[in-house]
């Protein structure tokens, strides 16, 4: 079963010093611990807004995320906390405070675009917290979301097709969620009562006008409804009006709070446990805490080299360590099921090949279910290397144990023959039958000894030739048979042995097709496996580029709506290319499939050797 969290206080999980951002060791051990996919909540707004509050709330506790009572910043870098998820089993729910925005007492104010472009890569759903209103003002110190572009790449190398790099930013960002607190309007519009959502949307409507001040004042609803398709909106009364109170509300009994307040609190807070998604990166790749723990220490170390975080190259990272993972889970699998069902010696090669094929199945689908962006199938060929050594080991020991036990078999049946081989009891006339009699009997006893396993027949080879010799000695000595007799009896057991040594070789060359055509059902399983993989990245894929398509469809629709017409043609490039390239995902899929499976199948079947000793 998947692990989860046990964390009873925050912990800083990038520290901020107003030179640089680093990671708190402690933290990224405590998210490597989390095999759960996470749900990742990042609040974020202007410092003294009462983020931490609404935080603390989430994580189900009046403390933790440290309030502040004074004009100061408490919150320093970003700050995680991982609890189970209330609602969703197997879930871990990691909040993320981040310090207030526009503190004076800080030297750069970069660190301030770092910190809300970092929330917005980590998060599954992004709080904007504000005070009062959403107007001009609060917009306007919304700006660090008009610098995403400039913070945030979507791809690494830039784009040939003239779709902006940013178009992509839906296919991957969290959810909007703007908080109001201290809200001391009435919700209505024209005269007529309207939702929170319905406040927001109006709020995002672009100002018409051509000044620079309109434009830049327009700049931050652009930016937030071309970046984040699904947005909310919630509002909060003052939790009291007591300002002794309002100083100390981590001490605060609930019935001291406003009752209104404390109905939006719990609003909100249902909301989040009801409809905030899973973190999922591009092809719905699902982020789990260990999975969030490598996206944290990547992201920090290139804005720390002054390059810009780019969600293909943390995609690349995060797939080799997550496929290397993948391929050891898969190669572990396959031991463990082998072991618990292989009881060696096997009494026939087939019935160890076909263990070998259910156990080599269970372990792909393991290696499918864990790998992603596997580029020309690496790992996965690296995965039918190491089975191929292990189910080779399996053969080796197999035929070990059968020689083991039908030598042991061999030596206690025989015992008898040797002792009057030894005390020359067949050295008398009619010896040479006596012989042949006492043989047959030890070759009937033992072919009906049980799972004797694959050498069997090998082995007792081996005994048969070991008596050539003796048995010719104690013919040539028995004086009751004629030479005449003596030579039907050398012929016959040449005859026996041409027949027994090409049994043999029919066993070995049976065993060579055996091997043959479960490497063949190893191919065969590889592709399907594969195959079907692939057709669901590729669902993926084109499931989100339909969800761009649509978003900017309803972007030019508003826009014209809103009587916005000169930009609302300008979208028109945006969403042809768009279409294109849809198009090419839906239209290229058959040759690109046959071309990825052809490679697959030709360098699958160059690892497939078969060993001398099946060749005898």
């Amino acid at each position: 079963m998947a692990s989860g969290p046990n964390m009873t206080v925050p912990i800083c999980l990038v520290e901020n010093n107003h030179e640089q951002l680093s990671v708190n060791q402690r933290a990224i051990e405590i998210l490597d611990k989390i095999s759960q996919p996470v749900v990742v909540v990042a609040i974020v707004g202007l410092y003294r807004t009462g983020k931490s509050y609404l935080m603390n709330r989430l994580a189900g506790q009046n403390r933790g995320f440290p309030l502040g009572s004074t004009v100061q910043s408490e919150t320093k870098g970003i700050w995680m906390w991982c609890v189970p998820h209330p609602s969703m089993p197997n879930h871990t729910l990691v909040l993320l405070d981040t310090e207030g925005l526009g503190d004076l007492a800080k030297g750069d104010p970069k660190n301030d675009s770092w910190i809300f472009a970092l929330a917005v890569l980590l998060s599954s759903s992004f709080v904007y917290n504000s005070i009062n209103t959403i107007n001009h003002q609060a917009l306007e110190q919304l700006h660090y979301v008009t610098e995403l572009t400039e913070l945030i790449r979507a791809k690494s190398s830039l784009r040939q097709d003239g779709v902006e790099d940013s178009t992509e930013f839906v296919s991957f960002f969290p959810d909007f969620i703007w908080t109001v607190r201290d809200f001391t309007l009435e919700l209505k519009l024209d005269g007529y009562p309207i939702t929170e959502d319905e406040y927001l949307e109006n709020s995002l409507k672009l100002i018409p006008g051509n000044n620079p001040r309109i434009q830049a004042s327009n700049l931050p609803r652009e930016c937030i409804r071309h970046f984040f398709p699904k947005r909310k909106c919630f509002v909060f009364d003052r939790p009291t009006n007591d300002k002794k109170l309002l100083a100390k509300m981590e001490n605060m009994r609930e019935d001291q709070l406003d009752p209104q307040f404390l109905e939006q609190t719990n609003n909100f807070c249902s909301y989040i446990f009801t409809h905030a998604k899973t973190k999922t990166l591009r092809e719905g790749i699902v982020v789990t805490g260990n999975r969030l723990r490598t996206l944290v220490v990547t992201y920090v170390d290139v804005v720390n080299s002054g390059a810009v975080p780019c969600l293909e190259n943390a995609i690349t990272v995060l797939a080799q360590l997550e496929n290397s993972a993948a391929v050891q889970k898969a190669a572990d699998c396959y031991s463990e099921k082998m072991a618990q069902r292989v009881r060696l010696p096997t009494d026939t090669l087939q019935e160890l090949l076909d263990v070998h094929t259910a156990c080599e199945r269970e372990a792909i689908a393991v290696f499918m279910e864990h790998s992603f962006k596997d580029e020309n199938q690496e790992f996965q060929k690296n995965l039918v290397e190491i089975i191929k050594d292990k189910q080779e080991d399996f053969l080796l020991q197999n035929e070990l144990e059968s020689v083991k036990y039908c030598q042991a078999t061999l030596n206690q049946l025989s015992k008898a023959l040797t002792e009057n081989i030894s005390a020359g009891t067949f050295s008398v006339p009619g010896g040479h039958k006596l012989y042949r009699e006492a043989k047959h009997v030890i070759g009937q006893s033992y072919w009906q000894v049980p799972r004797k396993g694959v050498k069997a027949n090998e082995v007792f080879q081996s005994f048969l030739l070991s008596q050539v010799a003796i048995e010719k000695s104690i013919l040539q000595a028995d004086k009751a048979l004629t030479q005449g007799e003596k030579a039907i009896a050398v012929e016959r057991a040449n005859k026996e042995a041409a027949e027994k040594k090409q049994e043999l070789l029919s066993q070995q060359l049976q065993e060579q097709q055996e091997q043959m055509e479960a490497q063949q059902k190893s191919l065969q399983e590889n592709m399907v496996q594969l195959t079907e993989k692939l057709e669901r990245e590729r669902e993926n894929m084109i499931r989100e580029q339909d969800m761009m398509l649509e978003h900017k469809l309803r972007i030019q629709e508003d826009l014209l709506n809103e009587g916005f017409r000169k930009k609302s043609e300008e979208m028109n490039a945006e969403i042809k290319q768009l279409k294109k390239m849809i198009d090419a995902t839906k239209n290229d899929e058959c040759v690109w499939l046959a071309v990825v499976l052809d490679r697959l199948c030709h360098d699958i079947t160059s690892i497939f050797s078969f060993p001398g000793k099946l060749l005898g």
